[in-house]
């Protein structure tokens, strides 16, 4: 089963209607150790999600001065740096890093981070950021080889950009989010030039723990319109993490008596994709052929 998350507050409009020295205390850690941002955008709110609470954070870094955001920058801690063997990390830098696997990296890689550390903050004058929730070592020291060859302006950007993703992903473990968003499906028979009726379609959840199971979220039919009858997900239930839906290509194309080889090229077709704002609509469709298969990310 997938793993659930105890939230502080009962929901994000709970959150969002705090008085401000409350609002600080439990909004203000999403930013590293830069409680002011969430002083200032407490007077934009009252707030009914965590996207307008988020909007509001990020305009304050947005119109914040030069110095103000350089400061930013230079509250986070080098991955894998010398307060992380010191455990000196804050309880979210901490998590965020061990989940990326930062914890367990062999002599090499932990001297390839050590100079990789000194290079960019030398270069740059802060540290490299990376929202590592959701990556591995692998991925992040190919974008650290890959940014220590920047330019010092293009870095700034890139680097308040992923403290932006920081702190969202930071926002979602206070209080739940809106229940807004939903999920939709559609699926387009391109062979044919039509919809894709009647197609199996299951949905499922993964678990980001470390056993890696699945959990089904739902089994469907499209209907005549190659659609599923509702949302397959929406409200509370739609949540933030990796889901995959799993379609039966190959018994549609051979229910409607497509031409096929003995083992058919593509059989059950699954897609991964992931859910960063579940407060948000988000379309999963397929187009396919008994040959070839595309998606891309609606709304």
């Amino acid at each position: 089963p997938c793993t659930m998350t105890s939230f502080a507050f009962a929901n994000a409009e709970t959150l969002g209607a705090l008085p401000k020295d409350e609002f600080v205390a439990a909004v203000g850690p999403v930013y590293e150790k830069s409680p002011w941002i969430a002083e200032r955008a407490h007077a934009r709110g009252p707030f009914d999600s965590l996207t307008a609470i988020e909007a509001a954070l990020w305009a304050e870094v947005s119109g914040a001065t030069e110095e103000e955001q350089l400061g930013l920058l230079r509250a986070h801690p080098d991955l894998a740096g010398k307060a992380a063997v010191a455990g000196e990390l804050t309880a979210e830098s901490t998590d965020e890093q061990r989940r990326a696997g930062l914890g367990a990296l062999t002599e090499d890689e932990m001297a390839r981070f050590v100079a990789l550390n000194g290079e960019y903050r030398q270069k740059f004058g802060f540290p490299f950021i990376l929202a590592v929730r959701n990556a591995t070592k692998h991925t992040i020291l190919g974008a650290f080889q890959r940014r220590v060859r920047s330019d010092p302006g293009t870095e700034k950007a890139e680097c308040l950009a992923q403290v932006r993703k920081i702190a969202w992903m930071r926002l979602r473990l206070v209080a739940p989010h809106a229940p807004t968003g939903k999920l939709t499906c559609h699926v387009l028979d391109t062979a044919n030039g039509c919809p894709a009726a009647g197609m199996r379609v299951t949905l499922r959840r993964l678990d980001d723990g470390a056993d890696g199971g699945a959990e089904v979220v739902g089994s469907f039919v499209t209907n005549a319109d190659g659609r599923l009858d509702g949302p397959a997900l929406a409200g509370a239930e739609f949540s933030p993490g990796v889901y995959e839906w799993t379609f039966g290509v190959s018994d549609y194309f051979a229910a409607v008596g497509a031409p096929a080889p003995g083992t058919p090229f593509l059989g059950d077709v699954p897609l991964r994709f992931g859910i960063d704002n579940p407060e948000k609509h988000y379309h999963v469709p397929l187009l396919c052929s008994p040959w070839s298969y595309s998606t891309y990310r609606g709304s």
